[in-house]
């Protein structure tokens, strides 16, 4: 199979947009478009101000936009130029019908992989880039071989990807691996070493590994449970230590040191967020159940239901603490993101927490350094047939600033990781003066010194940690 030299990617959001930026930065001898059909979108990948917050990402495709690195609404010409297409559409949770709220909603990958099978007019190596349920390949391939002839075939490619948000660029500089799936067919294999190659120009070989096409798309899937599932139990451990005056992060710290174990993901905090680890624990707890597996099933749900308790538990702890009423008392949420370095809200903790503050008829003031107001808007709202927009207008105030959003507030609620709301890089006693008193402060991230907030006059909570414990 000869070398790949011009790469197709359909899909211009997180995935797609950040990992054929930086192919196209490290491969200069391969022509690389990336394609969508919504025009805003492509719109926003050529202007000055990309459509995606990633640190690194803006230095990439500037330096490779319009030399060997192209965004397109041509779908068919790109296809058709292509020697290798990625498709990284987007696979949502399904919301209705079967499977919902579990399976995956592969519409899109289905509608791409059609259009491929349609327009192409050589053969082509098709990778499965989104993050995808187990053998779905297999009605990817079902497609393309029903319309292969002997002058068109398409070998198929499972390639997920690992990246975490705020640090997309450096993990696709430098990943722990990149894997990579076939058929274990003479074609398959050949198809898979072409790709090796292309990442090959920067990433060491032994980093590439190969496999089936039913075990790498698994391994995204596990990879991404396993990591949730860490997150999930020092979260539950993190009720036990509020119960027992033991600190959250004393235990992290101890269990970390264990070279068995590490100290990743061992962060208590209000919860995880993001596109892929509650839509990926739940593909598996979908794909476990349809495979006649009730236990796994019920085995990996738990990891999900232990995040909604941990957001409903924090919610919980601050209504009581605000002598079980919030209403009319105005609560700061300082974050929305689902974690720092983003402008991304999917799946973040702030939104449970908002909602829930609305339903007990709190004024909320947020402020996130990154996130658009009108997606603050749209995440709190549900369009639909009654559309709530109004009702969240009357109930929630968007800032420009911490300080603005904690003047005059009841609460602080500390929902986002980011440097700012450390207590080094904000003025909390200035913040103290213009709340009302007692002014409460609750820690959802592990971010402040608490002992050092008391004795500006704060109430201070901290998720994890008993004020009795003495370190709390």
């Amino acid at each position: 199979m000869s070398a790949v030299k011009n790469i197709c990617c359909i899909g211009a959001g997180y995935v797609g947009g950040p990992t054929c930026a930086v192919i196209a930065y490290k491969c200069h001898d391969i022509k690389v478009t990336i394609v969508d059909v919504n025009p805003a979108r492509i719109a926003a990948w050529n202007s000055e101000n990309l459509p995606i917050y990633e640190p690194g990402l803006e230095e990439v495709v500037f330096d490779r936009r319009g030399k060997n690195l192209f965004f397109s609404t041509d779908v068919d010409g790109a296809i058709q130029e292509a020697d290798l297409i990625f498709v990284s559409v987007n696979t949502p949770t399904k919301k209705s019908g079967m499977g919902a709220g579990m399976a995956a909603d592969l519409a899109y990958v289905e509608s791409a992989t059609r259009r491929i099978a349609e327009v192409a007019k050589s053969s082509k190596i098709v990778v499965e880039k989104s993050t995808v349920p187990c053998r779905t390949a297999q009605s990817m391939r079902t497609i393309l071989e029903a319309n292969s002839t002997p002058e068109v075939s398409f070998q198929i490619l499972s390639n997920p990807e690992f990246l975490a948000e705020g640090t997309a660029i450096q993990d696709l500089f430098n990943p722990d691996r990149v894997l990579i799936g076939a058929l274990q067919t003479e074609e398959g294999i050949a198809a898979q070493q072409a790709l090796v190659d292309v990442y090959a120009h920067w990433v060491p070989r032994e980093r590439c590994i190969t496999t089936n096409l039913w075990s790498s798309e698994l391994s995204k899937l596990a990879a991404n449970a396993m990591l949730a599932q860490r997150i999930s139990s020092i979260n539950a451990l993190s009720a036990i230590c509020e119960a027992t005056g033991a600190d959250v992060d004393e235990v992290a710290y101890a269990c970390g040191r264990d070279s068995r174990l590490g100290p990743k993901f061992l962060k208590a905090s209000v919860g995880f967020g993001g596109s892929c680890f509650q839509k990926d624990i739940l593909n598996l707890v979908y794909l476990s159940e349809q495979l006649n597996l009730p236990e796994v099933a019920a085995y990996w749900k738990q990891v999900v239901t232990m995040n909604e308790y941990q957001k409903k538990r924090f919610v919980r702890k601050i209504i009581s603490t605000l002598f079980n009423t919030i209403t009319n008392k105005k609560i700061a949420v300082l974050g929305f993101a689902f974690k720092k370095d983003t402008g991304d809200t999917r799946e973040s903790a702030a939104i449970t927490l908002i909602k829930d503050f609305i339903q007990e008829h709190a004024r909320v003031a947020i402020y996130d350094p990154k996130v658009e107001h009108e997606q603050i808007y749209m995440d709190l709202s549900e369009p639909g047939v009654v559309d709530t927009r109004k009702e969240v207008e009357k109930h929630i105030q968007i800032c420009g600033s911490a300080y603005e959003a904690c003047d005059g507030a009841d609460a602080v609620v500390i929902v986002t990781e980011w440097d700012e709301f450390r207590d080094e890089n904000l003025d909390y006693a200035k913040i103290y003066e213009g709340m009302h008193k007692p002014a409460f402060l609750f820690d959802g991230r592990l971010m402040v010194n608490a002992a050092k907030l008391r004795e500006i006059g704060f109430k201070v909570n901290v998720i994890g940690k008993n004020e009795l414990a003495g370190t709390a």
